[in-house]
């Protein structure tokens, strides 16, 4: 069911309403001949719940300072986006005073979170997405794989993780021995002329001793069993999901940019920009793929 062939594209604007453009390049040298498991191109203009859950405002990590809500404010989805070919989804943060339900928390901005556990996970393999981030201080979307289990016992591979300097994105791993401060850990910064401003592929290839961070095809950090070992067990031999989420602030911009006021990781102008509502992040399509070497589904 999933044997075309999948091109990419590249663009510039984030939001600009114009005409979809391929440039028909492939994704990854990676991907070709491999078994196709898992796709959404978000083409259809709603959310396919067979495949996604919608995280909701109970949910709170991390100081973040937004509360997720299954809304066609935060969950939206746009046909008209430069350098994309069909559908888009948009993750996008809200101002929102006063919609919190949390009194512990009483966030100001509302953002869309997605997840497939209980629909779709997979142990080994290659999974990518196609992904356009703004440019504004103190944001925090992110792309990544997570355990069914508690964390971090059974593991989390960030496959993109920004902060709003849009010159670089991390990724990381986290397990038991290397959580939260995690030594596994690498910055990626993008050569001149280009940014989280444009489209790119980011993908993770994982295997059962190492797991390689891309992006455009390119290796970008390598992470092996024995690295992993030095600080704590190896907990990617089970079966991670995976996650869509656009967060506003908290501990890791704030560990960046040092900003206080006037929310955790968050300055004043970025305030402004999420209030205009072009501040959004793009995701074109999801593909995760079988190892390499298993033999192609007839």
């Amino acid at each position: 069911m999933f044997a075309r062939k999948f091109l990419v594209s590249a663009s510039a604007a984030l939001l600009a309403a114009h005409p979809a453009q391929a440039d028909h390049h492939p994704i990854s040298a990676s991907a070709e001949a491999r078994t196709l498991v898992f796709a959404d191109e978000f083409d259809d203009g709603a959310l396919d719940r067979s495949k996604w859950n919608v995280v909701g405002p109970e949910f709170w990590v991390n100081n973040e300072q937004q509360a997720y809500l299954d809304s066609p404010e935060t969950i939206r989805f746009a046909d008209d986006i430069e350098g994309a070919e069909g559908g888009v989804l948009v993750l996008r943060p809200v101002y929102k005073p006063g919609v919190d339900t949390r009194k512990d928390r009483k966030a100001d901005f509302i953002s869309g979170r997605i997840n497939s556990q209980g629909k779709f996970d997979f142990t080994y393999g290659r999974a990518e997405a196609r992904i356009k981030l703004p440019d504004a201080t103190g944001v925090w979307p992110a792309w990544w794989l997570l355990g069914n289990g508690k964390w971090p016992e059974t593991g989390e591979i960030d496959i993109m993780e920004y902060v709003g300097e849009k010159d670089w994105i991390g990724v990381a791993m986290h397990g038991p021995g290397y959580s939260g401060e995690t030594p596994l850990v690498n910055k990626y910064f993008f050569p001149e002329g280009q940014d989280v401003t444009g489209w790119h592929v980011y993908a993770v290839e994982w295997t059962k001793d190492s797991i390689e961070f891309e992006i455009d095809g390119q290796v970008i950090y390598r992470v092996t069993r024995p690295m992993v070992e030095f600080y704590g067990e190896w907990r990617f031999d089970t079966p991670q999901h995976l996650i869509l989420n656009f967060a506003v602030g908290g501990i890791y911009p704030l560990k960046t940019n040092g900003i206080k006021q006037p929310y955790v990781g968050v300055p004043e102008e970025t305030v402004d920009q999420i209030k205009t509502g072009e501040i959004a992040m793009l995701v074109d399509w999801v593909r995760v793929y079988a190892p390499a070497g298993d033999k192609p589904a007839e």
